[in-house]
């Protein structure tokens, strides 16, 4: 619902642009989100999407090259513009199709540009920091990440590869990520430090985190299971989690929701297990559903987060979260207060974490009201749509 036009020197018409993955992900959903946020709030918004699917089997080396640089997304951007006159160009993501280009019909046109960094891969082709089971920081900082070329990291092919790291060479050497961009969206403090690691002005790093909207309220707690969702692949800690639940030897009942490439290890644990339940993926309101009666939530990451959206979706059901140390995700995370830290790839440690906070049945109920209280203070709509606003007055006087 509107409340009104939008404050004050705010910007009235924002042009918000995403490219969409193959397989939807968490970056769609803050996409939507934020266009629904500023809709909500009087704004005038102009969506310029492109999808992966139309891309699906093409060339790679075309794709790459598209990746590179799009004349048909600076033409069309170039249009966008000129009909709808943004006071300034939100981009989610822009790889493959979009391509930094559009930042460039941006610039000729004057708009100020706000890009938010999703994932690290300005700074690495696969976007993680994540190669065969373990974070690798290899091409972090280099001008040409030739070892993520080397190791195939994208997608397993050393062609499709090379193309993402040739986007990366071109752009660091035309100082496009400098020069066209006006002010970056960054989700945590520790993205932000690595992000200048990797080059990118440390002036133009804004730290937002996500939000929740709508309040789903506070959960019942009253479920009698932990509770694991997210993709069901390697970097997400499943088989860390899956292993835990082995030595924990049916103490502790345990839901999985999700789907991805460990599927089927997932399956076979949910018929071995007895405590073990895995539900596939589910739509929003159940998964919100299960988190309000879940009596804990576990995160296993063991690559490096940017943010880690599942822990405030569970903040917001009051719901106290078990989290692996590393990354951005602990930055959410007040140890004994709102949830427990776990070592990453550790099965025994995270079972032990798991197994005390279970035997503890009031310091769980104690930090889910701490896990709700952290949710107001920083992670409601309002909250984030305040943050918003400052990184587009700032954007807007850069320019």
């Amino acid at each position: 619902m509107s409340s009104g036009p939008p404050p004050d020197g705010a910007p009235r018409t924002i042009l918000v642009a995403h490219n969409f993955y193959q397989q939807a992900g968490g970056e769609d959903v803050v996409f939507a989100a934020e266009t629904a946020l500023l809709r909500a709030r009087g704004h005038a918004v102009v969506e310029y999407v492109e999808d992966n699917r139309e891309v699906h089997g093409a060339n790679q080396l075309t794709t790459g090259l598209r990746a590179t640089w799009s004349r048909t997304s600076k033409a069309r951007m170039g249009e966008v513009i000129a009909e709808h006159r943004p006071d300034i160009v939100h981009f989610h993501n822009t790889f493959p199709l979009i391509s930094p280009s559009a930042y460039y019909a941006a610039r000729a046109a004057g708009v100020p540009v706000v890009q938010t960094l999703h994932n690290y891969r300005l700074l690495c082709p696969d976007a993680l920091f994540y190669r065969d089971g373990h974070v690798c920081e290899e091409c972090l900082g280099r001008p040409v990440p030739w070892p993520g070329v080397a190791h195939s990291c994208y997608r397993g092919s050393r062609a499709a590869t090379a193309a993402v790291a040739a986007m990366l060479t071109v752009h660091r050497l035309a100082r496009t990520w400098a020069r066209q961009v006006d002010a970056y969206v960054v989700l945590t403090e520790f993205a932000r430090r690595k992000l200048i690691e990797g080059g990118l002005p440390a002036g133009k790093l804004m730290v937002k985190p996500h939000f929740v909207d709508p309040d789903p309220g506070p959960g019942t707690h009253d479920g009698g299971f932990a509770l694991f969702v997210g993709r069901l692949s390697a970097e997400k800690g499943v088989r860390t989690l899956l292993g835990a639940w082995e030595l924990l030897a049916g103490r502790v009942p345990l839901r999985v929701v999700g789907d991805g490439p460990l599927g089927g290890e997932v399956a076979d644990a949910a018929r071995r297990l007895p405590d073990v339940e895995w539900l596939g993926a589910r739509p929003g309101a159940e998964v919100a559903d299960l988190m309000g009666r879940a009596a804990l939530l576990v995160v296993p990451s063991e690559c490096y987060e940017t943010f880690g959206r599942v822990v405030i979706e569970a903040y917001a059901r009051g719901t106290p979260v078990v989290v692996s140390d590393l990354g951005a995700v602990p930055e959410l995370v007040e140890p004994g207060r709102t949830g427990l830290l776990a070592a990453p790839g550790d099965p025994a440690r995270l079972a032990e974490t798991v197994s005390s906070a279970w035997d503890r049945p009031e310091d769980l109920a104690a930090m889910g009201r701490a896990a709700r209280e952290a949710y107001d203070a920083r992670y409601t709509a309002e909250r984030n749509y305040a943050r918003l606003l400052e990184i587009y007055a700032a954007a807007r006087a850069r320019r």
